[in-house]
């Protein structure tokens, strides 16, 4: 993790106690049950937010979400997005950030639940940022996949393939994929295409033949 990206984001935003963060920071995402969601994840986001940077009213606000959306993550836990957001809160509180500020951070990284539409268009950039990787290189995606379940290696199969193809489905079934520009325009048919092939596979029983 880039610790001088972080400490000039942290100073941009006014924080004065950005080391112990990072450390925080680069020890949760080190945690041996990630696969996918790890600093890697984080840094593949960044790069497509300094790609998207000019398209967002409040990029320091997009970049400090980005850091912090899966700072808490526990597969076995339907509040991951809670808790990640109540640190972040936290932390900014602590260094006097404006209270209208935190909390649109914070609406920001419960966003990446991704169970409702994106209120703003910050959340918009947001969730498609935190999508990205389904529009990434075929090879990268197959690495997603192998990672995402190797974070679920204790569901057994059937159900993982079941519930990973429902998911997946409900990305597929959008008019589009992205909601904003860049994305619909660099990643919209690579992310199709990347989702059928990995729906098929989720749908075919170990014998080959689909469910």
């Amino acid at each position: 993790m880039d610790q001088e990206r972080w400490n000039a984001l942290c100073r941009r935003l006014g924080c004065r106690t950005s080391d112990e963060w990072f450390t925080t920071l680069e020890t949760a995402y080190s945690e041996r049950h990630r696969h996918y969601h790890t600093a890697t994840h984080v840094q593949e986001c960044l790069d497509l937010l300094d790609l998207n940077a000019g398209e967002a009213e409040h990029p320091d606000e997009i970049e400090f979400a980005i850091w912090l959306h899966d700072a808490v993550y526990a597969p076995l836990r339907k509040d991951n997005e809670e808790r990640s957001a109540d640190l972040a809160v936290q932390w900014l509180r602590a260094c006097g950030l404006h209270a209208a500020a935190a909390e649109r951070i914070r609406r920001l990284i419960i966003a990446t639940r991704h169970v409702d539409e994106p209120g703003t268009n910050d959340e918009a950039l947001l969730l498609d940022i935190d999508l990205g990787i389904l529009g990434a290189a075929p090879d990268r995606f197959d690495e997603y996949e192998h990672q995402v379940r190797r974070e679920y290696r204790w569901v057994p199969s059937f159900i993982f393939r079941r519930r990973r193809a429902q998911l997946l489905e409900s990305f597929f079934d959008r008019e589009a994929v992205y909601r904003t520009k860049w994305f619909r325009e660099h990643r919209e048919e690579a992310a199709k295409r990347n989702l059928s092939r990995a729906i098929d596979r989720a749908s075919r029983r170990p014998d080959g033949r689909h469910s």
